[in-house]
């Protein structure tokens, strides 16, 4: 019995935000891998940023973290492009 609502969105992650995602220490992988997880339930959550000049990029903060991803509202899929320190999200395209 599942308590809560049923996820909206899957989620998928690119393989190099898999690889930025595990270079970092456990416990801040552990808060990222939070707030990645909200993007299931709510891929425009409450503090997210579109990206300008680059069409559906929007990033979220996870602490000095920065999240970026796209959303596929038509397939409903939240797909994590990159995960950087915030003073390195911006640099160098997705």
């Amino acid at each position: 019995m599942a308590i809560g609502p049923e996820p909206r969105y899957q989620l998928e992650i690119a393989p190099s935000a898999l690889k930025q995602l595990s270079s970092l220490p456990r416990k801040i992988q552990e808060r990222i891998v939070a707030g990645i997880d909200v993007l299931r339930f709510e891929p425009r959550p409450h503090g997210v940023k579109k990206l300008s000049g680059v069409d559906d990029l929007y990033r979220i903060r996870v602490g000095n973290y920065r999240v970026v991803y796209t959303i596929r509202d038509d397939r409903l899929i939240v797909i994590v492009l990159r995960i950087a320190n915030r003073k390195d999200a911006y640099r160098g395209g997705p």
